[in-house]
């Protein structure tokens, strides 16, 4: 009887399932860039998303993603990786053993080893036809990323031969999908894509959205009412057009004032401590590195045009009520 013991197996990973989300913000603005991407993947070409961080870029993918139906391989941009952390590599050895003690008088044993091969993501990816999501690919070394051109042009990964067990390539799912997100190049943490891989992608440049979708973003994703929404948009948007270089206050920095102040149960009004102090503390990480002569020049400027927005929305208040007075026929007292 011969018993073979195989511990030389390894288990598929499907990827993320995902379903677009009831909460996501959908407008003009935003429906365009959607509906670009769907069509450039629909038509087999990878697409990146390029912008400045915290326009909402990986969420935008996330959402594309979620429109196509199919599961996603997440894979997160790192200057520690190389090719193997992508493609895969041995991670480990198997055994093998075979006892055969078909005649009860003798014993034979036979004990083979050889080494375990992991797949990593984007092999998952190409093998399975997930959509690839890189998030930051940038971040990744340029000779790790060279995998990507015979993958995004031919069709084909190429991996290590393992003793005649593997051929040198896999060819790739027809359906695999591919969605890119880069910050700029002058970020710190990002380097220069080579020219060869650009070519290969379509590119959707994400700039910071219209004053309206940020304000249906913020009523979204915080709760908060529409007018404490607008106040803050316009105080995010004054201190952009202040800014330097990439020390610009994103739509993510008025997402975390506005869940701030809704979880303690502020309102945004200058008037309003609270209120105050986490636009001091929130905003202060896109201004401590914008200096002049050693001295910082936008932290003390948060709270002047804390203080000139919300005054001018307490005047178009003021205004909007004497009007509705005016109109009513009544004067207002002195």
């Amino acid at each position: 009887m011969d018993t073979i013991v195989n511990e030389n197996t390894q288990l598929e990973e499907p990827g993320l399932c995902l379903e677009p989300s009831n909460g996501f913000v959908v407008t003009p603005c935003i429906e365009e860039v959607v509906e670009s991407a769907l069509a450039y993947l629909q038509a087999g070409y990878p697409v990146h998303l390029s912008g400045p961080a915290g326009t909402g870029k990986t969420t935008l993918a996330f959402h594309v993603a979620a429109k196509l139906g199919r599961n996603v391989t997440l894979i997160h941009g790192d200057d520690e990786f190389g090719t193997s952390d992508l493609i895969g590599k041995d991670s480990g050895y198997s055994k093998k053993k075979l006892y055969d003690n078909f005649i009860h008088s003798v014993v034979r044993s036979e004990e083979v080893m050889q080494t375990i091969w992991k797949d990593n993501p984007l092999t998952n990816a190409c093998k399975n036809g997930n959509i690839l999501i890189y998030d930051e690919f940038n971040r990744t070394k340029p000779e790790a990323n060279n995998v990507l051109l015979s993958v995004l042009q031919e069709g084909i990964l190429g991996v290590p031969k393992r003793g005649g067990q593997r051929s040198g390539y896999i060819e790739v799912h027809p359906e695999f999908r591919a969605i890119f997100t880069s910050n700029p190049e002058e970020y710190a943490g990002t380097h220069k894509t080579q020219d060869a891989l650009m070519d290969r992608l379509v590119t959707i440049q994400i700039h910071h959205f219209d004053c309206e979708t940020e304000i249906k973003i913020l009523i979204a994703r915080s709760g908060i009412s529409r007018e404490d929404a607008e106040t803050i948009v316009n105080i995010i948007r004054k201190l952009r057009s202040m800014g330097v270089n990439n020390h610009r206050p994103s739509i993510r920095t008025g997402i975390m004032i506005a869940r701030i102040l809704a979880h303690r149960g502020g309102h945004a009004a200058w008037e309003d401590p609270i209120f105050r102090r986490i636009c001091q503390d929130v905003l202060n990480a896109n201004t401590i590195k914008v200096t002049r002569d050693g001295k910082l020049i936008m932290q003390e400027k948060i709270a002047e045009v804390v203080q000139k927005v919300c005054n001018m929305k307490n005047l178009q208040k003021e205004e909007s009520l004497f009007s509705s007075m005016a109109y009513c026929g009544l004067t207002a007292k002195k």
